[in-house]
């Protein structure tokens, strides 16, 4: 008796085995199918070194700032200092994929940006001279032509189905190892980083290092997904986090770039943040779903379309805000000018306004149209405001400035009203004017980091100098 109850347990617990073992995918066949369409990516450029003969010490700190972050993409520094030398060949590598059987090539903005000469090398060891199409900065997304024909093209998956916990493959050159495949599964959906805001990036935890950059993000079925563009890194090699860039963004950016090469970007006008438990509470909302308009800038827009601050848009032309970072990729790519409904909550209550949707204003319309009001800005565009003793309390008693108002190239970098700047190059800030004094010291096209506070995290935020 004993042992036949000791085998119907065994047999139950073989039975339970069974029915909850998971089969991990076999990525052999998508290696062998997708690897040819993967391609390695070389640009170099001319730069004139200092009167050293090479970097500054100031330089070599703000390279290996970068380094330590996982900010990849800086293949030189512009030149600074005294005299000339003769110029010296700056060059970075990274990855991309074929998407036309015509020679179009999709890699990430940063890794050719500025070069005078991209090389890309096929799985088969064929090289091409490459011609740069376009460069967008704010998705971090190129466009490249190569002269070749009936190659292989990838297949594009839905980023929207992708699923938290679901397997996926980046084919790269890692380091310069061409062709290495590497595996993991997406740890996030719609992630807003610092620096981008166009972007509702795919977190995984594939293993990507410099020169991955700009490859595919393949899922289970060889279709890509998304585009290996950063990593987060406390040592500048992987640390477990690594972000995509959804590919119907890049596709998106791409055709924009083939057609006009430029990005034209539908625009509002608003500044958003995240719609916290608390705040849910306050407006009295059943969720913390949408995005809250925390400033309306005058004469935009969504001024003229009746927006508020306060206002709450829980829907953009039909798609629904489940976080604040939907918006700007739905508002980005809808075509200038057209009339979109828009579904808000105001003191309780829903309503929806017919916005007409504007273009978005470049760095430089946006400088020409502030240079009256260079006063209340600085050199990187910030009206900044000393803080409160009682908002130094909020820190634990640090020197800060809070961030009025962005303009420029601190928008494009990311910073938000509301963040407060604690560092200026690794130096702890006390006065508007000291920190407006130490950047007007800085050189023209130098690199610098601000330490920034945003809800209870603190984050560098990379700017370089450019008037």
């Amino acid at each position: 008796m004993i042992n036949k109850l000791r085998i119907f347990f065994i047999f139950i617990i073989v039975c339970l085995n069974s029915a909850f073992a998971v089969e991990l995918p076999d990525f052999a066949v998508l290696a062998e199918e997708q690897g040819s369409k993967v391609v390695n990516i070389s640009a170099s450029k001319e730069v004139v070194s200092n009167y050293h003969g090479g970097p500054s010490v100031q330089d070599e700190r703000m390279q290996e700032f970068f380094k330590r972050f996982g900010i990849p993409g800086l293949p030189g520094m512009p030149p600074s200092g005294h005299g000339s030398q003769p110029p010296e060949k700056q060059s970075a590598t990274g990855s991309g994929f074929i998407i036309d059987t015509k020679g179009f090539v999709i890699t990430n903005a940063h890794v050719v940006a500025d070069a005078d000469l991209v090389t890309v090398k096929l799985a088969d060891k064929r090289e091409f001279e490459a011609k740069i199409l376009g460069v967008d900065r704010r998705t971090d997304v190129a466009l490249l032509k190569i002269k070749a024909s009936n190659l292989p093209a990838v297949k594009f998956g839905d980023p929207e189905k992708v699923k938290v916990g679901q397997w996926v493959a980046a084919i790269g050159s890692p380091f310069g190892l061409e062709n290495t495949m590497t595996v993991g599964v997406v740890s996030a959906k719609g992630r807003a980083l610092p620096q981008e805001t166009f972007v509702p990036f795919i977190q995984t935890d594939v293993a990507i290092n410099p020169g991955n950059s700009g490859g595919p993000l393949f899922n289970t079925e060889g279709e890509v997904i998304g585009i290996n563009s950063q990593i987060y890194s406390r040592t500048g090699g992987y640390m477990g986090l690594s972000f995509a860039i959804p590919i119907d963004v890049a596709i998106n950016v791409a055709e924009q770039l083939k057609l006009n090469g430029k990005v034209i970007r539908g625009w509002l006008g608003i500044a958003i943040q995240e719609i916290t438990k608390e705040l849910s509470e306050s407006f009295k909302m059943e969720d913390t779903k949408g995005a809250l308009i925390a400033n309306v800038e005058k004469g935009s827009p969504a001024e003229k379309g009746g927006l508020l601050s306060g206002d709450i848009i829980l829907r953009f032309n039909k798609n629904v805000i489940v976080v604040s970072s939907d918006l700007p990729k739905y508002v980005g790519t809808t075509k200038p000018f057209t009339k979109v409904p828009v579904e808000i909550q105001r003191d309780g209550k829903k309503i929806v306004l017919n916005l007409a949707v504007g273009q978005m204003p470049t760095d430089a319309r946006i400088a020409k149209k502030n240079k009256n009001d260079s006063k209340k800005v600085n050199r990187i565009g910030l009206a900044l405001k000393q803080l409160s003793p009682d908002d130094m309390k909020k820190i634990n008693g640090r020197n800060g400035l809070l961030v009025l108002s962005t303009q420029g190239k601190s928008i494009a970098a990311g910073i938000r009203p509301g963040d407060v700047i604690l560092a200026l190059n690794n130096s702890a800030v006390k006065t508007v004017a000291s920190f407006n004094q130490k950047l007007r010291r800085i050189p023209k096209g130098k690199l610098i980091a601000l330490l920034i506070y945003r809800k209870g995290d603190t984050l560098y935020v990379p700017i370089r100098i450019t008037d």
